[in-house]
């Protein structure tokens, strides 16, 4: 038996719950970013969002884990990356911007 096989016991509500409160999350942060107008973050944000809803797919029955695992993982990978570019961005411009200020 792998390591982990406790999981299974779980009750579907319980994931559901889960990925509810993450997508909450993602869609509260998107929103925050895009009021103000951050939009590698807020694009980032969304698209965790999304992964969250894709997750939710296999719990409910309309996909087979490994698709919606595979699409939902797609997804976060596309998000981390814009976070990542958000940050560089952020950390190249602002001095760029205080150069020309100067």
């Amino acid at each position: 038996m792998p390591y982990g096989s406790w999981i299974n016991e779980l009750q579907t509500g319980f994931f559901l719950v889960v990925h509810i409160t993450a997508f909450a999350l993602g869609a509260g942060f998107a929103w925050l970013a895009y009021k103000r107008r951050l939009t590698l973050l807020s694009s980032a944000f969304s698209l965790f969002a999304v992964a969250e809803l894709v997750y939710m797919t296999y719990h409910l029955d309309w996909t087979v884990f490994l698709f919606a695992h595979t699409i939902a993982e797609v997804l976060d990978l596309a998000a981390f990356v814009l976070v990542f570019a958000a940050a560089v961005y952020s950390t190249v411009r602002r001095p760029a911007l205080e150069m020309t200020n100067a």
